[in-house]
């Protein structure tokens, strides 16, 4: 059992944060192990394709069949709008000495063969591994991730305000409690320790644990992260909605596009939300985007696609 003492002001300082840093790497409990992840199986065949262009070995090395996976990554977020690309650039100034006994502390014995060598350049091999991860298999669906995850630190905030924090963490796991002014998580694993919550707790909703879990040294900043809600129903295709007449003029599915690209996505993403091929969804884009419904720009590796000022008018926006 793990066990944060909440002292004076702590009480007070219990924060919500998301990282799509822990997301990236606690994800890769699934690749070691999909049986415990049945809800997450239709993204990971989707993901097939590409797996074999990524650093499989190094991947798979950052967890142990416990599914332990290194403190140094999974920093301790600070906010629910933390960037990737802002972790990744705190990852690479990680201590070498903080690498190494992390990666030690997970794998116990002889570490593996990719894990093997001076620090900084495992480190950097971790690094790149990881952002080819990243850009292969997350981000084309980060924004509807980080949507389900944005949902349950606003639906944890109204329960507070409204039950109080009590009723929250009870609710955030059957193996979390909070008892007088201490916080308790029951793990599966057999860690145990107590510590104070200097600096405030923080609590990470994430999609890939199905009860709670928190950092594997007592050294490291006090964080729960526990079950995000509605993970059973993120990989589940979203119907396209428009006005009747709207379908009527334009097709089902290209009116269904234009409602919903008031937010700028890829077609990657829209992909993803609507359980089809990008080739499908780009086509019916260009079309749009031909008839002047549409405006696109480049955004890093993506382009992006959202209603143009005449799409708006015909969406019943303007």
């Amino acid at each position: 059992m793990v066990r944060y003492e909440l002292v004076g002001l702590d009480l007070a300082d219990i924060r919500f944060a998301v990282s799509p840093l822990n997301e990236l790497v606690l994800s890769l409990r699934a690749w070691r192990d999909p049986g415990r992840y049945p809800l997450h199986l239709r993204w990971m065949h989707a993901l097939e394709e590409v797996r074999g262009s990524l650093d499989g070995a190094m991947l798979l090395a950052l967890t142990n069949a416990r599914l332990w996976t290194p403190d140094f990554l999974n920093p301790r977020p600070y906010s629910p709008l933390t960037r990737i690309d802002d972790e990744l650039a705190d990852l690479a100034d990680t201590d070498p000495a903080v690498v190494r006994r992390d990666l030690e502390a997970v794998h116990g014995g002889p570490l593996p063969d990719p894990l093997r060598g001076p620090a900084p350049r495992v480190l950097s091999r971790i690094i790149d591994a990881l952002t080819g991860y990243w850009r292969l298999c997350f981000e084309p669906h980060w924004p509807r991730m980080r949507a389900l995850l944005e949902g349950d630190v606003t639906f944890r905030g109204r329960q507070i305000a409204q039950h109080g924090l009590a009723t929250m963490f009870s609710e955030l796991s059957s193996r979390v409690r909070l008892v007088g002014n201490a916080v308790e998580v029951e793990l599966r694993s057999k860690l145990d320790y107590t510590t104070t919550t200097t600096g405030g707790l923080t609590l990470v909703p994430t999609l890939w644990t199905t009860h709670a879990s928190t950092p594997i040294s007592a050294d490291e900043p006090p964080m729960i992260l526990y079950s995000a809600r509605g993970v059973a129903t993120l990989w589940e295709p979203q119907p396209l909605q428009a006005p009747r007449a709207l379908s009527g003029l334009l097709g089902a599915t290209r009116a269904g596009l234009l409602v919903q690209l008031g937010t700028p996505a890829s077609s990657t993403e829209l992909a993803a939300r609507l359980g089809v091929t990008t080739t499908a969804v780009n086509q019916h884009l260009r079309a749009l985007r031909t008839g002047g419904l549409l405006v696109s720009a480049r955004h890093g590796r993506a382009v992006l696609y959202r209603r143009s000022d005449l799409g708006d008018l015909l969406a019943g926006v303007g």
